[in-house]
């Protein structure tokens, strides 16, 4: 499938200042787990999502456009939104509150949200952060899908046993969670493929 047509459209520290969609997608995962450069692969671009050495970069809701805008209607555009990464950003506890509130917010009241990704980091696994995270979707009746990030970074010998190892750890079976690699292009297709479907829902 060829690279996903996105444009960064705006950021806000609220999501009733961002403009509606008719669907959308957001990105949830840690600070250091790969959602920019996830983001940038999707859309075979470099520098549409900024990419950083320093965990907790992304401190607002970025909101993109996906697909050709001559194509939109007024308010009727789909749209994808990277939230700022739990974990290990390198912030005071108080603006790390403010971001959970912002994300909890956003994902609660935010109107046609179709699908809520996680991303998991392959080497690591799921933490403690990241189940936290799933149970909270779970509590909530979000609808979302686990990726796990980094499937070139897993050696070959070791990763059908990695693959079980993070279905389990996120309560979910080895087919449902989606292997991805930015870098290597590994999945990219699959996962486009779904974006597509869930914003054309």
């Amino acid at each position: 499938m060829p690279p996903l047509r996105v444009e960064f459209v705006q950021s806000a520290s609220r999501h009733d200042q961002l403009p509606s969609s008719r669907s959308e997608i957001t990105v949830v995962g840690r600070s250091n787990v790969g959602k920019s450069s996830l983001l940038n692969a999707m859309a075979n671009r470099k520098k549409l999502a900024h990419v950083s050495n320093t965990p907790g970069r992304t401190r607002l809701l970025n909101l993109f456009e996906v697909g050709d805008p001559r194509d939109k209607q007024p308010g009727l555009s789909k749209t994808m939104v990277d939230l700022p990464g739990y974990g290990f950003a390198k912030a005071p506890g108080n603006m790390r509150a403010q971001w959970q509130n912002m994300i909890e917010s956003y994902l609660l009241e935010r109107e046609n949200l179709m699908m809520v990704i996680v991303l998991v980091d392959g080497v690591v696994g799921p933490t403690k952060l990241d189940t936290q995270m799933l149970d909270w979707l779970r509590a909530n009746g979000l609808p979302h899908t686990v990726v796990a990030t980094k499937h070139d970074k897993v050696k070959s010998s070791l990763r059908d046993k990695r693959k079980k190892e993070v279905a389990e750890g996120c309560d979910l079976e080895q087919g449902d969670v989606i292997w991805v690699s930015a870098e290597k292009g590994t999945g990219l297709d699959k996962l486009r493929g779904l974006v597509v479907s869930w914003l054309d829902n």
